[in-house]
């Protein structure tokens, strides 16, 4: 069975095999946090045990159609108005979800092994999956002394939590003043403090009826979004409070939001007009749009719609840039790649290069896939890169600041979160029948943008059941789901169905060596310190 049928039909389970994997090691502060998503879902009370989104809806439990989240894009399932939450019955969460950081100099180690851990960021046969936790603390303890170099040349730490916290703030504060009294915000991080889990324990704490999933990346990725929504998927899957007693929707990318390429725009063009610049006119810079890489496998392979979303999304802020009178070229690069594998091109530190051999004098920065200043925009773009055009002939140098709590673009988060309400209520309210009649008929688009513009060449994406191109948690109103295919039914990791494996000399030097790593891993101490010890303890 194919990912279609399954989101058809309603299915939790669609994201396949590695979501059982997600979070089987996780490491806080010094110490191993073992059992992620499990661990938090059965340390809660049996009372309360448990996008390309889309939403279970419909008044019959047993036949419940999905609605694709971009139905909120659709004119006719808008119309906003906050007399639709009950105050005195519904509690409205909105779950931020965001990388995390080290906070300081002794979690950077951790961190990396959360974050090599997850099967998402480091593909593996399946054949070798048992290979994941051991390769994870080989890599973070081996790249740990060089991040602890860059962590402490922007102060001994990431800022993302606390850049975080204020987005969370700012939004919830945004949404009061939009009429949902009842609204708050929580944030839960991938691979550090606070937890996904620990915020879905205060979600479940507070009493949250009606929860908004609301990645903080613009663009989707399989490697950003996908990975904390399968780990979402795998904690909803686990506990009867989120699967019965919560609706749920996802805001899966919303990078062709009004006010999100306003905001853009506006930020570039005030860097290119700033009175105490470097650039000699504001007419003369580059503008340097420097995204977050991945490989492109991903794209290719697994279908990720990253560099698609993130083309059409520079399109957009362009498009706006020239009607505000800025006229510009640009040029849209990808860094922070590692590893031997390709990445997406063109890499940011090789265009870079280019414009100095081409005479490039003036060039400014733009962090786009970045919506908090850490350690890719004040470390590698503000030092490495800055460096670089200097040494390749850039004279003058300008960096557009992330958005942070942009006003503009912390008010637009808070349109898309009603909105995305709206949409729940809207489709949860319609018969079966108009349901039916909305996913066969209905045309929506993944944004505003007009089609005719000659700006974009976006593809539209047909009717309100389009299905993403890769698996990912689904949005539902909570109800239990049943029929949940088997693994067997669903595509492997990052929804790759997995090649045929042969065992060669490779393959058992690797199995041998895993089984050296896993010896030294669990040595006991007394015998000898174990590898555990040395990676994780002081």
């Amino acid at each position: 069975m194919g990912a279609s049928s399954a989101i058809i039909r309603g299915d939790l389970g669609v994201v396949g095999t590695s979501t059982r994997r997600v979070a089987a090691t996780r490491v806080a502060g010094s110490g191993a946090r073992a059992g992620g998503a499990r661990r938090a879902a059965k340390s809660s009370s049996s009372e309360s045990k448990g996008s390309r989104g889309s939403s279970l809806v419909g008044t019959n439990p047993g036949r419940r159609l999905r609605v694709a989240a971009r139905a909120v894009s659709d004119p006719s399932m808008t119309g906003w108005d906050a007399g639709r939450i009950d105050e005195k019955e519904d509690v409205v969460g909105v779950l931020l979800l965001n990388l995390g950081g080290p906070e300081t100099l002794d979690d950077v180690q951790p961190f990396l092994y959360n974050l090599f851990a997850d099967p998402d960021i480091i593909r593996l046969p399946g054949a070798l999956q048992f290979l994941q936790s051991p390769l994870a603390a080989l890599l973070s303890n081996s790249r740990a002394p060089k991040s602890r170099e860059a962590y402490e040349s922007i102060g001994g730490g990431s800022p993302l939590r606390r850049i975080t916290d204020e987005q969370a703030n700012a939004l919830q504060s945004a949404l009061v003043a939009k009429g949902l009294k009842n609204a708050k915000c929580y944030v839960g991080m991938r691979y550090w403090k606070p937890f996904t889990e620990e915020a879905v324990e205060q979600i479940k704490a507070d009493g949250v009826t009606k929860l908004v999933v609301l990645p903080l990346y613009p663009q989707f990725s399989i490697s950003t979004s996908g990975s904390s929504l399968r780990l979402l998927e795998q904690i909803f899957g686990e506990d009867e409070y989120l699967a019965t007693r919560m609706s749920h929707t996802v805001i899966p990318s919303w990078y062709e939001r009004p006010g999100y390429v306003q905001a853009m725009a506006d930020l570039i063009k005030a860097e290119l007009n700033r009175p105490d610049s470097q650039f000699d006119s504001p007419d003369e810079p580059i503008v340097f749009f420097s995204a977050h890489g991945v490989p492109v496998s991903y794209v290719e392979t697994a279908g990720d719609p990253y560099k698609e979303e993130m083309e059409e999304c520079v399109a957009l802020i362009m498009a706006r840039l020239k009607e505000m009178g800025v006229a510009n070229e640009h040029v849209l690069a990808y860094q922070s790649r590692v590893g031997p594998v390709e990445w997406l091109k063109p890499y940011t530190d090789d265009v870079i290069r280019e414009l100095g051999e081409k005479k490039t004098k003036a060039m400014v920065a733009v962090p786009i896939s970045f919506v908090s200043e850490h350690i890719e925009t004040l470390e590698e773009i503000d030092m490495e890169y800055r460096e670089l055009a200097e040494e390749s002939g850039v004279e003058q140098w300008g960096r557009v600041p992330a958005l942070d709590t942009n006003p503009v673009f912390i008010d637009d988060l808070a349109d898309a979160v009603v909105e995305s309400l709206d949409g729940m209520s809207k489709a949860a309210s319609m018969s079966e029948g108009d349901l039916a009649a909305a996913v066969a008929t209905s045309s929506v688009l993944r944004g505003s943008l007009d089609e005719s513009s000659p700006t974009t060449k976006r593809k539209v994406r047909g009717d309100l059941a389009a299905t993403p191109p890769v698996p990912m948690m689904p949005t539902g109103t909570g109800s239990r789901v049943r029929n949940v295919p088997s693994t067997d039914d669903v595509t492997d990791l990052l929804g790759v169905k997995p090649e045929p494996w042969e065992w060669g000399p490779v393959e058992f030097s690797m199995v041998a060596l895993s089984i050296l790593l896993s010896t030294m891993l669990l040595m006991d101490s007394s015998g000898g310190a174990g590898l555990n010890d040395i990676i994780f303890h002081k």
